[in-house]
């Protein structure tokens, strides 16, 4: 995993990883405590920060990564360009930020925020909860990528049209769509109505 200031605060000196904790919010997306992430994903779960990246190229093209097969939570299914959680106490854009570059090797263009979403999704596969208060982000991938293997199993720029053909056949994220649909209107701003978003 590529070394950013946020991921070198949130480890310990000796090179091992330490705990990953997230921030606790209330219905409202306040902030009322912290907890580690795998027990934040215990059913019924607990409502917590994340965040999810919508990136397009210059055609309108969105970008999605198929999650790296050795992730504990939804592996080696698609999802949307990256998503994640805050570190507690970090704001939601510089996360998105970092986790881009972690996952993918790039740095976002002309990133903005596209509202919020709130959901509860159980994962049959893994008996995993998201209790999420998700910030979405949509922005341009301009840069050539260079995905993490660890996190990334693959990647592929879709039109609209691809995507729905994809999503038929392919295994998704179960957050996938609710985030979609929660960012089309900013997506729809971004890439233009030709695009078909």
């Amino acid at each position: 995993m590529a070394t950013t200031p946020a991921t070198a605060a949130n480890s310990s000196s000796n090179g091992t990883a330490e705990a990953i904790m997230l921030e606790l919010v209330d219905e409202n997306g306040t902030t009322i405590g912290t907890a580690e992430k795998l027990a934040a994903h215990q059913p019924p779960g607990q409502l917590h920060r994340a965040f999810s990246v919508f990136l397009f190229d210059e055609q309108g093209r969105l970008l999605l990564q198929r999650r790296a097969l050795g992730k504990y939570h939804s592996p080696g299914v698609w999802s949307n360009t990256c998503c994640g959680h805050p570190y507690p106490g970090e704001a939601p854009f510089a996360a998105a930020a970092r986790r881009t570059y972690e996952e993918l090797g790039i740095s976002p263009s002309l990133m903005a925020e596209a509202g919020t979403v709130r959901y509860n999704h159980p994962d049959p596969a893994s008996g995993l909860v998201e209790q999420e208060f998700n910030h979405l982000f949509v922005g341009m991938a301009q840069d050539r990528l260079h995905p993490d293997p660890e996190e990334v199993g693959e990647t592929a720029f879709v039109t609209a049209d691809e995507l729905a053909e994809r999503h038929a056949r392919a295994p998704f994220s179960a957050w996938f769509m609710t985030v979609l649909d929660a960012a089309r209107p900013a997506i729809r701003e971004l890439t233009g109505t030709s695009a078909g978003w």
